[in-house]
């Protein structure tokens, strides 16, 4: 969909750019309740179609963004992981966050931290950080996103606790920030 998108590869993970062939499945895993839980509500098909779309333009923007996530072994697409700079507004931005989300049929296997490292290591050596540093946040109830962070290296900053600005009234508005900055990710990868 976009030939600006660089390719990364891992010991089993492809993260490459989007295809209109992703457009399927992406939708199924964002009409899942349990891949959703921790959002707001699940997603279409159109919405997760132009989210598609929105992923695969970030790359020419900006010059970074969100991967398709596939294996090597099989070639299925699994879901995203990558790099995004929100345009909301709170007090720790601007800001380079890295996230994913993976279909629940390959959850537990390693995949997400074994592509956020990756992903890691590409804005730390290829973005402009603000503040020299990569976040990530999630609700304070999802639990398994946040031990993907700290597996990562990222650390807990409670004084970065914030309601997300666009779920006003939500249940879990209330939302953790991990960061890691680059002195302590070159010190991690020298190990």
């Amino acid at each position: 969909m976009t030939p600006v998108t660089p390719e990364l590869v891992t010991e089993r993970l492809r993260l490459r750019g989007w295809r209109e062939s992703d457009k399927v499945p992406y939708a199924a895993l964002n009409a899942d309740p349990e891949v959703m839980k921790h959002f707001p509500s699940l997603l279409s098909q159109q919405q997760s179609d132009e989210m598609v779309d929105r992923m695969a333009a970030d790359w020419g923007v900006r010059g970074f963004g969100l991967w398709a996530v596939e294996r090597i072994d099989n070639g299925a697409f699994i879901g995203f992981v990558g790099l995004s700079a929100p345009t909301w507004q709170t007090d720790f931005m601007p800001c380079v966050e890295v996230g994913w989300r993976l279909a629940r049929a390959h959850w537990g296997s390693g995949f997400a931290p074994e592509a956020a490292a990756a992903s890691l290591a590409f804005g730390f050596g290829n973005v402009a950080l603000p503040n020299d540093e990569i976040v990530s946040f999630t609700t304070s109830g999802n639990h398994n996103s946040q031990r993907v962070m700290q597996k990562v290296g990222m650390r807990v900053d409670p004084s970065r606790e914030f309601d997300h600005p666009l779920t006003p009234g939500w249940a879990e508005q209330r939302h953790v920030l991990y960061c890691i900055d680059r002195v302590r990710w070159q010190a991690r990868v020298a190990r």
